[in-house]
């Protein structure tokens, strides 16, 4: 039995990989697929995949673009979920910010540097023509808590996140959403350490042919709203409202895609340079 290492967000996203792994379907094939869970979401698993401590990451596409480019021994291998991230913008509830607009000069939480919250705090930036040097600011929080704890504390003062991951929180009283910043590329992609890449592809083709047949027949699994409202603490209605909007893929990030997300983030001074499509993307 193959060891392997994968790491994700605690997020509806992942679910299908839950449910094949509850159903012991890599087992079946050899693999003893081991799932971690990162609450601090990209920054925290490109960090994880550096040092070895998984093999695959289910990943946000700006993020691993960024990483390997600044070297992180690690490619993309396929397009997870082909449909754009939707960013809530959120502040405490008891903030005096009202617009996006008035967050202008204030400070992000970011779960840490390189992560999604900080990457998507400069497309919103861009997008209202703020200064990117002078009107961003940042307080590293790690994860959800983290934010909870900065913007009730008034150690942060905005945050962005999966606005349907943190509905809860709205509708508890805790966060006040007050826009949404979707992502301008594929959201997920899966990346895969060099060493797996080349030592192990055959087990990395069996882990990625598993969970395409879950992916491609996730939506028709019998009460799925009802499973990840359950098990997420959401409400059915947002629940339903996500599996609208989520389209999953089974196909490797075409270049077009990756070029354009790489000229966005050159604009943005994210990334330094933009490198060939084959040092970012392997194709098994």
């Amino acid at each position: 039995m193959k060891q392997i290492n994968i790491g994700g967000v605690p997020e509806h996203f992942n679910l299908a990989w839950h449910l094949t792994l509850n159903d012991g379907l890599y087992k079946k094939e050899g693999i003893d697929l081991c799932w971690h869970d990162f609450p601090g979401g990209t920054g925290a698993m490109c960090k994880a995949l550096e040092e070895n401590e998984i093999d695959i990451a289910v990943i946000l596409t700006e993020g691993i673009i960024k990483a390997i480019i600044e070297g992180n021994p690690a490619k993309i291998v396929q397009t997870y979920v082909k449909t754009p991230l939707n960013w809530g913008i959120h502040v405490s509830n008891t903030s005096p910010y009202r617009t996006i607009s008035d967050l202008k000069g204030t400070k992000a939480a970011i779960s840490r540097n390189g992560s999604g919250s900080h990457l998507m705090s400069y497309i919103n930036a861009k997008n209202y023509n703020w200064d990117l040097k002078k009107d961003l600011k940042f307080k590293v929080i790690n994860d959800l808590d983290g934010a909870v704890t900065a913007l009730t504390q008034g150690n942060a003062d905005y945050f962005l996140w999966e606005k349907f991951m943190t509905k809860p929180l709205v509708d508890t009283g805790i966060f006040r959403r007050i826009g949404n910043c979707p992502s301008p590329w594929p959201c997920f992609v899966i990346a895969a350490s060099n060493d797996i890449i080349e030592n192990n592809a055959a087990y990395l083709k069996t882990i990625l042919k598993v969970i395409n047949s879950a992916t491609s027949k996730f939506k028709e699994i019998l009460n799925i709203d009802k499973t990840i409202a359950k098990h997420y603490g959401q409400q059915l209605e947002d629940v339903r409202e996500w599996l609208n909007l989520t389209e999953w893929s089974q196909e490797l990030i075409d270049e077009t895609t990756v070029n354009r997300t790489q000229q966005q983030l050159f604009d943005l001074n994210i990334i330094s340079e933009i490198v060939p499509y084959s040092t970012l993307v392997h194709e098994l």
